[in-house]
């Protein structure tokens, strides 16, 4: 293992970085330095963008898989490296395309409630539809949750305690 790559390592294992994370960043890295065929801290800015355009249009990668990359190349060249550079300037993130939810239909809400036959659960399904909750809002939710602000504070508790991945 080189200097680099075990500094690395520990940069992300002093802040606790997942063993999955820190496995995908330094495989990251390796990427990036094998296609130069250089150590990356021999690379500068005009490097990493032409790397960005080739993950983009040669290897067609998707943003996701892109902003992974970049992911690492950040920590590398901020923290690893020191490099005093502003990380949007010299990596940018690809805008990731937003995906719609599916909207059903009147008539697909009716045959998909048709199709509970238990009365409760028929309630519970149609008060979550129709109030619009989450499955972990539902979850939360009391029986004696009949206020508009007990539903909303229980609303706000299961957003509140949702972790981003």
């Amino acid at each position: 293992m080189t200097q680099l790559r075990q500094r690395m390592s520990e940069d992300m294992q002093v802040r606790n970085f997942a063993p999955n994370t820190q496995l995908s960043c330094l495989q990251q890295v390796s990427l990036f330095a094998r296609h130069f065929g250089k150590s990356p801290d021999l690379l500068g800015r005009e490097d990493i963008r032409t790397y960005q355009v080739y993950l983009a249009n040669e290897k067609k990668l998707s943003p996701g898989s892109i902003h992974t990359a970049i992911a690492a190349l950040r920590f590398l060249y901020n923290v690893t490296l020191d490099r005093d550079w502003v990380p949007e300037e010299v990596l940018p993130l690809a805008k990731k395309p937003q995906r719609l939810p599916i909207i059903l239909s009147p008539e697909e809400v009716q045959r998909f409630l048709g199709c509970v036959l238990d009365v409760r659960h028929h309630a519970i399904l149609t008060t979550c539809y129709a109030a619009g909750l989450r499955i972990s809002e539902a979850v939360q939710l009391t029986p004696w949750a009949s206020t508009a602000r007990e539903w909303s504070s229980a609303s706000s508790r299961a957003k509140a305690r949702r972790t981003a991945t």
